[in-house]
């Protein structure tokens, strides 16, 4: 059972986000639970929570919010609510990855692994030595990934270059990844987003 049960906000990481809303239903029953499942988590969505979050409450209230992504403005909406929540008022938010997240909410909420497995991306290759063939050939792959994909592409291209290949980052690679965090918010290409991370590596001595 998840930590959650002891009825405090959190933010839940998880891949299959609608089947942990109906579990969580289920789980923190009899308290209300209130959803507000999206694809793409965007102000107007962030809207509706603070009006449900002021909706005053004799006993607690879940408040669960979902979403393979979420807009940076409508995280930035949410910050003082979560920070002071009305009363009886608890919030869960589910994310494929903490990286969705700006580290201001990340900050606010523990975070916690969901019962169903993430799936870590396994890269084929090697930025300790990379060449340009490689690169084109990785970018080409994933030309038409989603932003939420991106996402967890920047990650495993960290894992990759901290963990397997064991380099210690220089100021411009580790640059490189909080920018991709950004443009990725600012909606910019993935495909460009993730050349520049991978270039990083070229011709580095």
């Amino acid at each position: 059972m998840l930590a959650h049960k002891s009825k405090k906000s959190c933010i839940l990481i998880s891949t299959d986000i609608e089947a942990e809303y109906e579990r969580l239903k289920i789980e923190l029953y009899p308290n209300r639970v209130v959803g507000f499942i999206e694809d793409d988590f965007k102000i107007e969505h962030a809207k509706n929570v603070v009006a449900e979050a002021y909706i005053s409450e004799s006993s607690i209230k879940y408040i669960i919010l979902g979403a393979n992504s979420f807009n940076a403005v409508s995280q930035n909406s949410l910050l003082k609510i979560l920070e002071e929540p009305p009363r009886n008022i608890e919030f869960i938010i589910i994310s494929p990855t903490k990286s969705n997240l700006l580290p201001t909410v990340r900050s606010r909420l523990p975070i916690l692994k969901g019962d169903i497995q993430h799936n870590k991306i396994e890269l084929d290759i090697n930025l300790a030595k990379p060449n340009y063939s490689e690169i084109f050939e990785f970018l080409k792959v994933n030309a038409r990934v989603k932003k939420s994909e991106a996402k967890e592409l920047v990650e495993a291209l960290y894992y990759r270059a901290t963990v397997v290949d064991m380099l210690i980052l220089n100021s411009i690679q580790l640059d490189n990844f909080d920018k991709a965090y950004r443009l990725l918010e600012l909606n910019s290409r993935p495909q460009s987003v993730l050349a520049l991370i991978l270039m990083g590596f070229i011709n580095v001595d």
